[in-house]
């Protein structure tokens, strides 16, 4: 399961990532990450069984935490199924199915991309 971790000033030069992994035992994969000295923004993909203690972990370090199940939503009525979010996913989020556009809700990690490419603006991403 993803989980997107903001991080506030104060605690953005704490070790919060490796401090979580060693109380929880938990794999941890970091698939994005812009952090710099005053905040950050994390997306992490961790393990069904360890979603929730690492959430908590976090939570307990300061850090708003965001269940990240559905990341990119798309507008059917605009979606003219051309492809281009396939051509600039990094993670291959989209594929083609029967000449239409599918996603992988599961791959993506909230980059952006998509929804700039999109030429009938039919993308957009879930931010909390």
């Amino acid at each position: 399961m993803k989980l997107v971790l903001h991080v506030e000033p104060g605690i953005v030069r704490q070790p919060l990532v490796s401090s979580v992994i060693l109380e929880t035992g938990a794999l941890v994969n970091i698939e994005r990450a812009k952090v710099d000295a005053v905040s950050g923004e994390i997306v992490i993909d961790v393990s069904s069984d360890k979603c929730m203690e690492v959430k908590t972990a976090f939570e307990q370090r300061g850090v708003k935490v965001v269940l990240l199940e559905v990341p990119v939503i798309r507008d059917e009525m605009e979606c003219i199924h051309c492809g281009a979010c396939i051509s600039i996913c990094p993670t291959g989020t989209f594929r083609f199915e029967d000449f239409k556009v599918i996603e992988d809700a599961g791959k993506c990690v909230q980059c952006g991309a998509c929804i700039e490419a999109c030429p009938q603006r039919a993308l957009r991403l879930i931010l909390k």
